[in-house]
């Protein structure tokens, strides 16, 4: 009980975001076939990848891309959607899409713990394709404003111990145009079946 009056403010405020990010997330379904809207512009950046070279937005262009945020201590959320992603990625790899196509961008928001090697074994567990999936990490607050500005995901808290963060799974078109927004959590709407449809189905317009 003390924990939550502690945080009270930052769970009011995560509530805000998630109300927000669920109503994008209904208007990013796409019902009738018709081309998904454009919500927002994905801010260049230039983050720091498993395999120690930086990474920018330029460097991802022209693919269609799926982009979660994530910690890899997350007791709960991060390793099961990553879990849902690697699920994705081995239906795109069927079809020949994964890396050709599309791919993942998966960003580390805290750098403290999060190095290089300690990404990489969080990668591992889930046979992440290093050919069609990032997994970046950089400064914190950069990716905390990244994530708010360009993603709508609102992250809370400076610590493993105390981070709450909307986990949400953005869907960003060839020319960097944030398409989608989808809420990990629905799984009866959103299945690996449904991200790798999708995904797809925006690579190729």
């Amino acid at each position: 009980m003390q924990t939550l009056k502690r945080y009270k403010w930052t769970w009011l405020l995560l509530l805000l975001a998630v109300i927000m990010a669920v109503y994008l997330a209904v208007q990013s379904f796409d019902f009738g076939g018709k081309k998904l809207p454009v919500i927002g512009q994905v801010q260049d950046f230039s983050l720091e990848n498993v395999d120690g070279k930086q990474v920018s937005l330029a460097d991802t262009e022209g693919k269609a891309r799926l982009v979660y945020f994530f910690f890899t201590v997350c007791p709960d959320v991060c390793p099961i959607t990553t879990f849902m992603l690697s699920q994705t990625q081995d239906l795109l790899v069927k079809d020949g899409s994964f890396g050709k196509d599309v791919e993942f961008v998966s960003i580390s928001f805290d750098p403290k713990n999060d190095t290089r090697e300690a990404i990489k074994a969080f990668a591992d567990k889930f046979h992440a394709d290093y050919n069609g999936w990032y997994f970046l990490r950089g400064d914190q607050e950069q990716v905390r404003k990244l994530a708010a500005e360009s993603f709508k995901v609102m992250i809370y808290g400076t610590s493993k111990d105390d981070f709450a963060h909307a986990n949400l799974i953005g869907l960003v078109d060839r020319n960097n145009n944030l398409r989608g927004l989808y809420d990990a959590g629905d799984t009866e709407n959103v299945t690996p079946e449904f991200l790798a449809r999708t995904v797809k189905k925006l690579a190729r317009e």
